[in-house]
């Protein structure tokens, strides 16, 4: 049976253990721009230790920003920021993914070009969560999304055409793939979803018609790097809890059907990989077995779990078949080095939850290694 440090096959890539950075938004990118910096080529190459790395999430476009300092994808700036980043990887040995991002609707007017309305499937607008405007340098402050407007049906067509362009940018910074961020109620989420998405063209309706802009946008970044370079992320909710209600809301009524269908697709699409990202709060309830069992039925590549996961429950996960690789998200922005220390069974830095978004090389790039 393998163990967390065995080595994994993804795709045409050999995977040196199954620990992964997943995406971890750190709104550290360098302003005017959103450019990568220095600061954020250290704070990679200090975790290129991992088997597996995602950035953050990293804007397609101007109008996929839903939050102040977040990095991009778009400008030429931005791509000879992340090629710092992914040769400081790549000298370290690492394998790092680009996690390509849309926020659609969960945007607001400040974040957006000619201060316009954020875009979604729907013009039907975010409750419950909170997005992230700079309100002077360096200081910024939560609020509610604007209202969102519709999509015609070419312009959801051109958005996918910049994702095939953003995969191509992607692949120009040296990044070895990118995985499409299709969770936690972003653009293509909103599509997916049955609470987001009123259409009435092709894009709407049926199942097959929501998640169609899913497949689309699949179809355009395989056109780049090729199947196998290609991973996926969906978070299904299985529960209506205060919590999971304004985790922006997309429990569907079915999210069984739901995703083992999109498991379906991106199975006969032949993607390299599917990342889960779990619910993750205090008491958060557990993903049911039998959408577990369905998932490894469905799709016949690599499948990452990340969300609250210890070394004990990703062994678990391992050895009941349902996982290969695992995401360890706010302790490995503790541990640089957590491979090894799950490794050696040294002990853990506490996370600062005070630094997670925003600030300086504190709580980013200064915690240390084992021992300091």
């Amino acid at each position: 049976m393998p163990s967390l440090f065995s080595p994994l096959t993804l795709g045409n890539i050999q995977l040196r253990n199954r620990i992964a950075l997943p995406p971890l938004t750190r709104c550290r990118s360098e302003q005017p721009g959103n450019v990568p910096g220095d600061l954020m080529v250290e704070y990679y190459r200090q975790r290129a230790s991992a088997g597996f790395m995602i950035t953050e999430g990293t804007q397609i476009e101007p109008r996929g920003q839903g939050y102040a300092w977040t990095p991009g994808i778009h400008s030429h700036a931005q791509i000879v920021g992340w090629s710092k980043v992914t040769d400081a990887v790549h000298q370290a040995g690492g394998t790092i993914f680009c996690q390509l991002w849309h926020v659609g609707r969960v945007s607001h007017n400040e974040l957006q070009p000619g201060n316009l309305p954020p875009i979604a499937p729907s013009a039907i607008p975010a409750k419950g969560v909170r997005v992230f405007i700079e309100t002077s340098p360096g200081a910024g402050m939560l609020t509610a999304p604007s209202d969102p407007r519709e999509l015609t049906t070419a312009e959801v067509k051109e958005i996918v055409a910049l994702y095939r362009i953003a995969a191509e940018n992607a692949k120009e910074a040296g990044f070895d793939g990118v995985e499409l961020h299709s969770a936690n109620g972003y653009l293509i989420n909103q599509f997916i979803s049955e609470h987001t998405n009123f259409r009435n063209d092709e894009y709407g309706g049926s199942l097959d018609n929501r998640l169609r802009f899913l497949r689309e946008v699949t179809e355009a970044v395989i056109s780049v790097f090729g199947s196998q370079r290609v991973g996926v992320r969906f978070a299904p909710l299985f529960s209506s809890t205060e919590e999971e209600r304004v985790y922006l809301g997309l429990v569907e009524s079915d999210p069984h059907a739901t995703y083992i269908r999109a498991a379906q697709i991106m199975n006969e699409l032949g993607v390299g990989y599917l990342s889960i990202a779990e619910a993750d709060w205090d008491n958060s309830p557990e993903m049911p077995e039998s959408f577990r069992t369905a998932l490894r039925e469905t799709f016949h590549s690599p499948i990452m779990y990340s969300g609250r996961y210890t070394q004990k429950k990703a062994e678990l996960m391992l050895e009941k078949g349902w996982g290969d690789l695992f995401g360890f998200g706010r302790t490995f922005i503790a541990n640089p080095d957590l491979p090894e220390r799950l490794k050696e069974g040294y002990p853990l830095n506490v996370v600062d939850h005070s630094s997670l978004y925003g600030g300086t090389e504190k709580g980013y790039t200064d915690y240390p290694v084992y021992p300091s």
